[in-house]
């Protein structure tokens, strides 16, 4: 399990959270490579994607059991701040101690990435920023628990970790408002799994947020 990070870079989370939630992203691996070992074809759209993922393993009962996924996970769900909906989100998943916190969930967003228009401001790059990251860090979707997460699907073939630096270029040199403490960094503790990061932002209400990074290659299933 990774822990190299100092928890205590983020008030009010606890160790607890960030186990459970590698865990769990651990879990989401694992359908992903039943996917690819299934030789599952996606179309190249993004919520089509995510809803093969969703509806064939990560809420089918006999994958669950399989792998030990038991927490509860809802696609496209609405989410509240202050009493209004603040938008639609791609997965919620109830942490183990949501019965007795309503605020203890994370949120996966899910977008596409291909090789066109790598470093400019409106290829999918920058959409991965603008309509992922910042909206964890603007406040349109909560970060409870200061912990919460991104899966790219990649849909054309490209050097991925070549293209994650494309993505820190983008942080560092246009999306100032991203308020990014750490860019795009590899992890390890999903064992044969190479595309795995996080990132660090300060939100808008001063909040740290620590952002998991899962890149899933579907360029050959298209």
């Amino acid at each position: 399990m990774f822990n190299s990070l100092d928890t205590s870079a983020f008030p009010g989370s606890e160790d607890f959270y960030i186990a459970e939630f590698e865990s769990l992203l651990i879990k989401i691996v694992c359908c992903y490579n039943m996917m690819i070992d299934n030789g599952d074809t996606v179309p190249n759209k993004e919520v089509e994607i995510r809803d093969i993922l969703y509806d064939r393993y990560l809420n089918d009962n006999k994958v669950r059991n399989q792998i030990g996924l038991y927490l509860n996970m809802v696609c496209e769900p609405a989410v509240y701040i202050n009493g209004k909906c603040s938008g639609y989100v791609d997965l919620k998943i109830f942490s183990r101690n949501s019965l007795t916190d309503t605020s203890a969930y994370y949120i996966i967003e899910c977008k596409r990435l291909d090789g066109q228009n790598l470093k400019g401001k409106t290829g999918l790059n920058a959409k991965y920023i603008k309509d992922g990251i910042m909206r964890f860090v603007g406040g349109r979707y909560p970060t409870n628990k200061y912990l919460n997460g991104m899966i790219g699907f990649v849909v054309e073939r490209m050097d991925i970790n070549a293209n994650v630096t494309n993505i820190n270029y983008l942080l560092k040199k246009m999306f100032f408002r991203a308020n990014t403490e750490t860019v795009l960094t590899s992890l390890n503790f999903i064992r044969d799994f190479q595309y795995q990061y996080y990132s660090l932002h300060k939100s808008t209400d001063n909040k740290k947020i620590k952002l998991y990074h899962l890149m899933f290659d579907f360029s050959a299933n298209i």
